[in-house]
């Protein structure tokens, strides 16, 4: 039996003018940037819509914005009808997935999400963290060289393993410089590093973990009524929680990415539609298994030509 996943962007894949045409033109997409300009009491609307890029890009104004722009989307799509067996996101794109299963209201996921960004805003001090992609080099090989520099008292570790060849390494600027190198010298094609404001999924991120605690024990979370597949496990889970400790791990631990996708194809999915800004999980999708169908929804004639297509397939 097919099965359909919807999938939800994290951090990189925001834009300034995002999903603001769709806004205008639907008020009930509309409402969603509303509810979250009054949950955060800020005007994070129009820095979506008119930027600076400089502004959006903050790790705590990014988070939110990301949030509301993908369900604000999903809802816009789902009037078609179209159902998913499970929901999974990319790092931030989890509490997207959470928003989209009822585990979270939109206006907490929002809420949940600034803070969360805030936190990790606020870990490390700037400069001190960084993060770097790695091409053509297997986990193992990698994991044994972030487990050597970080011995030698530079922390660093996997970060995203994103498809068979692309592993993010997170952690100390100088633990990520050391396992750059010691990476190349083990195979690795090239080594990236990735302009962002801190060592995201590396254990320098534990001391945001009791700060996000907080937040989320003041709010309601729901059991899952779909499966969501964890980003920590890659696993499908729907008890509230499970997926709230789930959360907080996510802060310091890898996000499984490829074994997520891998767990849904294993699950019967065969489709995935990539809901909220740019197509880089489609891209990934596509790297971990050129069999199954993706598909990208970010704005009105991608959501139509989506629907078109799948309703077609159906008949």
């Amino acid at each position: 039996m097919s099965k359909i996943a919807f999938v939800f962007p994290g951090q990189g894949s925001q834009a300034v003018g995002m999903a603001k045409e769709l806004a205008e033109k639907h008020s009930e997409v509309m409402e969603y940037f509303v509810k979250a300009d009054k949950r955060l009491n800020t005007q994070l609307s129009q820095l979506i819509f008119e930027g600076p890029k400089e502004e959006l890009t903050l790790t705590y104004n990014t988070q939110p914005a990301l949030l509301t722009t993908s369900i604000a989307i999903l809802d816009f799509f789902q009037t078609s009808g179209i159902k998913a067996d499970f929901v999974a996101g990319h790092s931030l794109g989890e509490y997207t997935a959470l928003v989209a299963a009822g585990v979270l209201s939109f206006e907490d996921g929002v809420f949940a999400v600034r803070k969360r960004g805030e936190f990790m805003e606020s870990a490390v001090p700037n400069g001190e963290g960084s993060m770097a992609a790695v091409l053509g080099l297997d986990r193992d090989p990698l994991a044994e060289v972030t487990k050597e520099v970080s011995d030698a008292g530079f922390p660093v570790s996997l970060a995203n393993l994103n498809c068979p060849g692309q592993i993010v390494i997170s952690g100390s600027k100088k633990g990520v410089e050391l396992a750059g190198a010691k990476a190349k010298e083990a195979g690795a094609k090239r080594v990236l590093p990735l302009d962002v404001s801190g060592p995201f999924h590396s254990s320098l991120m534990r001391p945001a973990a009791a700060e996000l605690l907080n937040v989320l024990d003041g709010l309601e979370m729901k059991d899952a009524s779909i499966p969501v597949v964890a980003n920590v496990t890659s696993e499908p889970i729907s008890e509230a929680s499970d997926i709230k400790g789930k959360l907080i791990e996510q802060l310091y631990s890898p996000v499984l990415w490829e074994d997520s996708v891998m767990k849904m194809i294993d699950l019967g999915v065969d489709k995935f539609i990539e809901i909220g800004p740019g197509k880089v999980l489609s891209g990934l999708i596509k790297k971990i298994d050129k069999t199954v169908k993706t598909y990208s929804v970010s704005d009105e004639e991608s959501a139509q030509a989506v629907i078109n297509t799948l309703k077609e397939e159906m008949l």
